[in-house]
């Protein structure tokens, strides 16, 4: 069955709670940075000191997760998009 567009959409998560979030792309300059605005954009509370990032095994690629306190799924939603779409960014899981 699908969705109406007026029913809300359904997730297992309850908010607030903690959320990571992980991001892969090209190891280049820059790349951390820009994933780091991104997340502020949309969690301005996001403690960066907290950024864990970890290269690749040939070291071409840098996945960087944050973990943020997820106050809603629009929140998660917008914050995945804009990543996505981002022209550094690789993949987010």
């Amino acid at each position: 069955m699908a969705d109406q567009p007026n029913e809300p959409r359904q997730t297992l998560l309850e908010f607030p709670c903690e959320f990571p979030i992980k991001i892969m792309g090209a190891r280049v300059d820059g790349f951390a940075q820009a994933v780091l605005d991104v997340v502020l954009r949309h969690a301005p509370d996001y403690d960066p000191a907290t950024m864990q990032m970890r290269p690749s095994s040939k070291g071409n690629y840098l996945a960087v997760t944050c973990t943020f306190r997820a106050v809603s799924q629009v929140q998660v939603d917008s914050m995945y998009l804009e990543l996505t779409a981002h022209p550094l960014v690789k993949v987010v899981l």
